[in-house]
């Protein structure tokens, strides 16, 4: 028998966003389904009371300030209790039928973790799943998604065999990412010391590093419409990733923060 599900939606400033997340969830429930959780992070633009008129039966946690993603999606998983979990961005819209096969190939292959592949609004694929966090990882990293983006056909050819295997990863997107509850108590939850960026990355490592497997799975396609809660303070969202970024070496390669700090500095950061 399937364990249920529980989906966690943490939004910021994204009203119209997360009522278009919620109807696409709600189109096209997994078998599964037992809660759906929206987090709003002290939002200013009516979130709150928009998504209460428009889903009664969402749970819905108001925090009275900005605890950002990490924090936010620990305090709905711990006001929940279904086996399974998935963190949703509220920029995303799920198709039919995408959810229950991600939860099937998370049962049936025994995973601890799964990511769907994720698509933008025109359906290109993102790079959604990479090798851990460490500077030859970002270099591949970097280059993979540089070709994503690229029209050139050798690049589109090259990313679209690349995200149409299944096979374990390192880590994948929090953007949409299925986890099983226990492992992700055992595994400590999401790290609170980052506000957004790389606590998907250090989330999964610390899945891993406690014998569990993460799964990236082109079975299921999610669309991921992709930083559009952060386009009016580009600034702040580029001073949260370099705190974040420095906080993961910090914690895993130690070595390479003074580097890091330099090459910071060098690039005006």
């Amino acid at each position: 028998m399937t364990p249920g599900l529980d989906v966690i939606i943490v939004t910021y400033q994204t009203k119209d966003d997360v009522l278009r997340c919620l109807a696409s969830v709600c189109a096209h429930p997994p078998h599964v389904l037992r809660d759906v959780v929206v987090v709003d992070n002290a939002s200013s633009d009516g979130t709150v009371s928009a998504v209460t008129a428009a889903w009664p039966a969402v749970r819905v946690l108001a925090l009275e300030k900005n605890l950002g993603f990490a924090a936010a999606n620990n305090r709905a998983i711990a006001m929940t209790s279904s086996p399974l979990v998935l963190l949703l961005n509220s920029d995303t819209i799920v198709g039919p039928g995408a959810l229950d096969r991600l939860v099937d190939r998370l049962v049936a292959t025994g995973a601890t973790a799964a990511g769907p592949r994720l698509v933008d609004a025109h359906g290109r694929p993102e790079i959604s799943f990479g090798p851990a966090l460490s500077p030859v990882g970002e270099l591949v990293q970097r280059w993979r998604v540089g070709l994503a983006r690229r029209s050139w056909a050798p690049a589109r050819a090259y990313v679209a065999r690349l995200v149409s295997r299944e096979r374990d990863v390192d880590w994948v997107s929090g953007a949409c990412l299925l986890v099983r509850r226990e492992a992700a108590v055992t595994a400590g939850l999401l790290d609170e010391r980052y506000f957004m960026y790389e606590e998907d990355v250090d989330f999964c490592a610390a899945l891993r590093r406690h014998g569990g497997r993460v799964l990236f799975t082109p079975s299921a396609e999610v669309t991921h419409l992709r930083g559009r809660s952060v386009r009016s303070a580009p600034a702040a969202t580029r001073a949260h990733y370099d705190r974040s970024h420095l906080a993961f070496y910090e914690k895993h390669h130690p070595g390479w923060v003074p580097w890091l700090r330099w090459w910071k500095r060098v690039r005006g950061r």
